[in-house]
């Protein structure tokens, strides 16, 4: 199929028109999930002082082996009272400030303590058990590049680098929009013909996981003015991802319709299966994504296309999509004319990830697809990949 566009071709001409969007001041606190639109930069030196990495006793190290008074007890968060002189030593909790004069810590379990001394049997190097100030970082410098995404351990580390707040590129605004006269709300009564709505509460969870502010409009009926009302209001989002009404026939009126309203479509089917007939446009700064109708087609779609989108307009140094290598649990047949992305669960066991397809690969079967945790990627070709072949699969976002 030469007019089908491969996966990466897709991608490359997605990400080039997903510019970062405008930046803004985030409170550490409200920034999990974000991505910095400039580098964030340690305030203070890390640790601040020269502090103990164990509880024991603060000492220089030319006075041991030998029998030292203890003269001090410094708790963590208490400064020391004053500097250590030859031959003394000071009890020292974990965290606590080594007092000038020591450039030691000997642990508390290699020590022998009598009333207000200590005995030291052992030798110690300049430096043992001491956190050096700055040893971490030094006020200034780096803490996370631009484009670094903020996890628990990125917010951990701006936090005890004295980072108050940081400037990331805003939320991307995005309206979801499903299309179908046999679409109905999960709860009401169905008529014959009728199907519940599976694929704008879905899509809306897939946005919001990669960090969108999220519009879900109400499903439209197979109707030209129906469908361009809807899609005038979606247009003002940054990020508008219609399902259905993207193929050939009679009621498929997406593509149309958003080119009546200005969208330059940038390509439309993709060598992949499920979700072929995926087109993408833009209008202005907005980006259009037309997801096929069924549902596993969107599930899909999305995370091959719209998700490394949406991470490009946040600035995200590296937007994906995240492969990862794992092992084929069983045997999959090869598809000659598009690379497919295969349904499967992800177990870990001492090999490294294993991955075992799911029954029912059929785009409409969204229940058997609840099962998955993975997405394996399968190059398009002739024969099959063997069970326990290495592949490249997507995690999906539990």
């Amino acid at each position: 199929m030469a007019d089908l566009l491969s996966i990466d071709e897709a991608l490359e001409r997605i990400l080039a028109r997903a510019r970062p969007l405008e930046s803004e001041e985030v409170p550490l606190e409200a920034a999990a999930g974000r991505v910095l639109a400039e580098p964030a930069l340690a305030a203070v030196d890390l640790p601040p002082f020269p502090s103990s990495a164990m509880d024991g006793f603060a000492l220089r190290a030319a006075d041991v082996p030998g029998t030292l008074p203890v003269v001090e007890r410094i708790a963590a968060g208490r400064p020391a009272g004053r500097p250590l002189g030859p031959g003394e030593a000071a009890a020292i909790a974990t965290g606590g400030l080594v007092p000038d004069g020591a450039d030691a810590v000997i642990p508390i379990e290699y020590v022998v303590e009598h009333d207000n001394s200590v005995e030291v049997s052992t030798a110690l190097e300049m430096g043992a058990n001491v956190r050096p100030r700055g040893g971490d970082v030094r006020a200034g410098e780096v803490v996370l590049p631009a484009g670094a995404r903020l996890g628990p351990a990125q917010i951990g580390a701006l936090a005890a680098a004295g980072v108050a707040s940081v400037t990331c590129a805003r939320r991307p605004r995005a309206a979801v929009l499903t299309t179908g006269t046999e679409l109905r709300s999960p709860g009401e009564r169905l008529s014959p013909g009728q199907i519940y709505e599976s694929n704008g509460p879905m899509l809306e969870a897939q946005l919001r996981s990669a960090g969108a502010e999220v519009e879900r409009l109400p499903p439209v009926e197979d109707d030209p003015a129906a469908h361009r009302h809807a899609l005038e209001r979606a247009l003002e989002a940054d990020v508008v991802v219609t399902t259905g009404g993207v193929s050939v026939g009679p009621h498929d009126l997406v593509r149309q319709t958003a080119a009546d309203l200005g969208v330059e479509e940038v390509f439309w089917r993709v060598a992949v299966k499920p979700g072929k007939p995926i087109s993408f446009g833009v209008r202005g700064a907005t980006l259009v994504f037309g997801l096929p109708g069924n549902p596993v087609s969107s599930l899909v779609g999305f995370e091959l296309f719209v998700r490394p989108a949406l991470a490009a307009l946040q600035g995200a140094a590296d937007p994906g999509p995240d492969f990862e290598a794992g092992r084929l649990a069983a045997t999959v047949r090869r598809n000659p004319a598009r690379d497919e992305l295969v349904r499967a669960r992800r177990t870990t066991g001492s090999d490294g990830s294993r991955l075992e397809p799911v029954s029912g690969q059929d785009s409409h079967m969204i229940v058997r697809a609840a099962a998955a945790n993975a997405l394996v990627l399968v190059p398009r070709g002739d024969g099959e990949l063997a069970a326990g072949e290495i592949v490249r699969y997507l995690p999906l976002p539990s």
